[in-house]
């Protein structure tokens, strides 16, 4: 039968219990199931737990259970293996998500009966330059964002962007935020950055509280690539996805562009991101 990798969300009882159930209903069938070494530990199965390079490994299916935050784990845990992943949302109305907890068995069945689809998703991929840093040719896939932040509170960062090779201009901003349409609605969003469907392949340039006029966000064809540079003394921090990537001096260069591969989201018909917006937002129909 087929390996089943399950993530789970840490700090949440429910999600725990709902891995422990779904564990049970797919060792009961022949599956075999693995967890990251932490998660199986947490939910009290640390039989299951395998290490990370072994989530990905021969396995045709990943369970995220939890919120947005879990999915973009189990991306990252799972990707190379181009391993589809399901998300169950357990707690508030996730993006990302597709099914709601109540809902898992019944995934679970259609997903091995093959009556399921598969969403592709660009991935940005996140490389640095750097010329007396360790971080020097470091690189990272993401599939909501690359930030590039200020450390210091009460100042901002300066920041040289070049388009394709070419200089775009500089910022003066507490942050940049290089994200995909998948990303559009995570910290994009909270800085005023446009809502792009999911299903679009774009890179989206979004200042954070730019000290300029120029304040607006870019929404780029995804041939383009985009370079941060680092300009004046003041250092600047590094975050991929929410993870803390780290500090970036003058000089420091990240490079963004789409990935080579996309994140493979498990989907029960189309999904509407729209209605998903409207309940986000509590919007009406008049």
């Amino acid at each position: 039968m087929s390996a089943v990798t399950l993530v789970v969300h840490n700090q949440r009882p429910n999600a725990a219990e709902l891995a422990r159930e779904a564990a049970e209903w797919l060792s009961a069938r022949g599956h075999e199931v693995r967890m990251p070494e932490v998660d199986a530990e947490v939910i009290g199965m640390p039989d299951l737990g395998v290490p990370d390079e072994k989530l990905a490994h021969d396995v045709a299916l990943a369970v995220s259970l939890g919120g947005d935050g879990t999915m973009l784990r189990t991306v990252d845990l799972v990707e190379e293996g181009e391993v589809p992943v399901l998300g169950v949302n357990v707690g508030l109305l996730g993006y990302l998500t597709e099914v709601e907890s109540n809902a898992l068995t019944p995934a679970l069945e259609r997903f091995f009966a093959g009556d399921y689809g598969i969403e592709d998703r660009m991935m940005l991929s996140v490389t640095i330059r750097s010329r007396r840093s360790v971080l020097d040719g470091w690189s990272f896939r993401a599939l909501n964002e690359a930030v590039v932040e200020k450390t210091q509170s009460g100042h901002t960062v300066r920041m040289l962007v070049r388009i394709g090779g070419d200089v775009f201009t500089s910022y003066a901003a507490d942050g940049l935020i290089v994200a995909t349409p998948t990303g559009s609605t995570a910290y994009s969003l909270s800085a005023r950055g446009p809502i792009v469907s999911p299903r679009h392949r774009a890179l989206l340039l979004t200042p954070v509280s730019p000290h300029m006029l120029f304040d607006r966000s870019l929404v780029l064809d995804p041939g383009e690539t985009l370079s941060l540079e680092v300009i004046g003394h003041r250092p600047a921090t590094l975050s991929v996805d929410g993870t803390s990537v780290g500090e970036l001096g003058e000089g420091d260069v990240v490079d963004c562009a789409p990935a080579d591969r996309s994140a493979r989201l498990v989907t029960f018909g189309q999904r509407n991101f729209h209605r998903i917006l409207k309940a986000k937002f509590g919007l009406s129909d008049r």
